[in-house]
């Protein structure tokens, strides 16, 4: 292979990841925005949305960068435009944390068992993550504790969606991009 078509090679990857990511980041922002159920409960009410499905699934497929980037920016995003303004910095630190590690731990590892792991690791940095932020927000460390339900509902739907279909979309996305 000549340098040239090295280069050219090289380009089509880096412009397919940066599609892949910019996808996946548009995906997340619509499940959060549109693909939710707003809890009447506690203080701080909150959202429990399919935002994180998208998350996972490019995380797991694409990598730790893909599901940093497009869930981070995604879903705080979602904070901008939706009038949660307030949460997106805390949004952005936890959501891309979330997905990064999800792809640092389930990326190239095809076993479903990394991906329950992954899916695990995430949900307890949500937890600690929006902790924190509402710690923070509200200016107490009790009123967070509310929100820990909720959190565990919408990480668990979301995992459980994600593995259903994990396996036959690894397979489909390894035939697109090899």
């Amino acid at each position: 292979m000549t340098t040239k078509a090295s280069h050219i090679d090289n380009q089509r990857a880096r412009l397919t990841i940066l599609v892949i990511t910019a996808v996946f980041t548009a995906l997340t922002y619509v499940f959060t925005a549109f693909v939710n159920i707003r809890l009447p409960i506690a203080a701080n009410g909150g959202l429990v949305h399919l935002g994180n499905v998208p998350l996972f699934i490019g995380a797991i497929i694409f990598g730790k960068r893909v599901g940093a980037i497009s869930g981070g920016i995604g879903m705080a995003l979602f904070d901008l435009l939706s009038g949660w303004t307030v949460w997106a910095p805390f949004t952005l630190i936890t959501v891309a944390a979330m997905g990064y590690a999800v792809g640092a731990i389930a990326h190239d590892r095809p076993k479903l068992r990394y991906s329950v792991l992954a899916i695990l690791a995430a949900l307890v940095i949500k937890i600690i993550g929006y902790y924190i932020a509402e710690a923070v927000i509200y200016q107490n460390l009790i009123v967070p504790v509310a929100s820990i339900p909720g959190n565990i509902v919408q990480v668990g739907v979301a995992g459980l969606i994600t593995l259903a279909v994990i396996v036959p979309l690894r397979k489909a996305a390894d035939s697109i991009i090899r």
